[in-house]
């Protein structure tokens, strides 16, 4: 069972069925039980078209749940309009799928779920597992997010920029449950890519390729963080970095610079780097200035803190830490929610531990390692802290 192959026609199967005028939200459903049916007869008599026969029993049991829903009588002429089996239409309606699932309607987690379930072709039990949370639980935000746009034009125009923030909030998940979603959200930015000529998307193309490549060296066999000045770079992903490397430059060369291009920049400025000492940080603070003025973030103008740090030294990435807090509406950096920026203590932290005041350093690794917004990352910060606070004891 080539199950690649099935998750790869999901977007078009159901971009045929709305097409045909089923709603949106019982298309998804009926492409889904097609899912199922195919995961059971294929093995034993795969069809010489798989589009084709995935929207043949699609178009079915859309048709059979209309009949068996008097609710939906204005439908019934839809009953006897089957059209005869023959070769899929070779529209691809991919594109516009992305937009419904990414429509500015949604919540983020509601519009990240439909476009794992819609697009990604995932079952509901597989996005609950890999978001931790219980099934029924993600059936109703999976449910709530179709009723939402169902009475969304199919070919309303959509918003880009929304499209790669969902794709971006997946990526940033990672790999939990079965399904890894960092190389999910990847196949799916590459399927956008191929439906879209538009530099930001190329863009995130390269971030994510860059990132990725870095993966493997990024905890230790027994599950620590790595910080990237360690890693061994003999354990990332060449081949990832060079595709990277070339989507980035063929997209800046349009110079239409969006955010995602100057975050691809920076991860490609450190990939590049032999080695941890051979970083140019010249370079990554001014494409900081320039990420810092596209997105006015109060996260890059952190990260762009720590830049300064390795360019201009400690003392320097201070200044622009304090600098900062000067100009944020209370001590610590906030995000535009209110909340204070989870690793604004672990920046302080780190530039404190290189101008060499242990005890400021170890107070803050243990203030941040309290906020950390996962366990892996407050377990290195608890080990930060001791490791500094037992040096202060010598």
């Amino acid at each position: 069972m080539n199950e690649a192959l099935l998750r790869s026609l999901t977007p078009s199967v159901l971009g045929i069925l709305v097409r045909r005028g089923a709603d949106f939200a019982a298309a998804e459903d009926a492409v889904q039980d097609a899912l199922v049916e195919a995961v059971r007869v294929w093995p034993a008599d795969p069809p010489r078209d798989p589009k084709g026969w995935l929207v043949t029993v699609a178009w079915r049991r859309f048709l059979d749940a209309t009949r068996a829903d008097t609710a939906r009588r204005r439908r019934e002429d839809l009953v006897d309009e089957e059209p005869a089996p023959g070769p899929a239409p070779a529209v691809d309606d991919t594109l516009q799928l992305y937009f419904l699932c990414a429509h500015p309607s949604l919540t983020p987690s509601s519009a990240v779920a439909l476009t794992l379930r819609a697009v990604g072709g995932l079952t509901t039990r597989q996005i609950a597992r890999a978001y931790l949370v219980p099934e029924a639980t993600m059936g109703q935000r999976i449910s709530r997010a179709k009723r939402t746009v169902s009475g969304v034009r199919f070919d309303q125009p959509g918003d880009v920029a929304t499209v790669l923030r969902v794709l971006y909030l997946v990526f940033n998940e990672g790999y939990s449950g079965d399904v890894d979603l960092a190389a999910e959200a990847i196949r799916l930015t590459r399927q956008l890519a191929a439906a879209i000529d538009h530099p930001e998307v190329a863009g995130l193309l390269a971030l994510m390729l860059l990132h990725h490549a870095r993966r493997a060296a990024r905890t230790a066999p027994d599950g620590s963080l790595v910080p990237l000045a360690e890693q061994d770079r003999g354990r990332w992903d060449t081949e990832s970095i060079a595709e990277g490397v070339e989507i980035l430059q063929a997209a800046l060369a349009r110079d239409r610079l969006g955010e995602f291009q100057a975050q691809a920049a920076i991860a490609a400025l450190h990939a590049d780097a032999p080695t941890a000492e051979e970083t140019d940080w010249v370079q990554i603070v001014e494409w900081y200035d320039e990420l810092a003025r596209l997105t006015g973030s109060p996260v890059v103008r952190l990260n762009r803190a720590v830049a300064v740090g390795e360019a201009d030294g400690p003392r320097a990435g201070l200044a622009a830490l304090a600098a900062l807090d000067d100009s944020s509406p209370s001590s610590r950096l906030r995000s535009s929610r209110g909340d204070p920026i989870p690793r604004h203590a672990a920046v302080a932290a780190y530039l404190h531990e290189r101008d060499g005041d242990l005890a400021t350093a170890a107070r803050l690794y243990a203030e941040a390692a309290q906020k950390a917004p996962n366990l892996a990352e407050r377990d290195h910060l608890t080990r930060q802290a001791a490791r500094l606070n037992a040096r202060g004891c010598r």
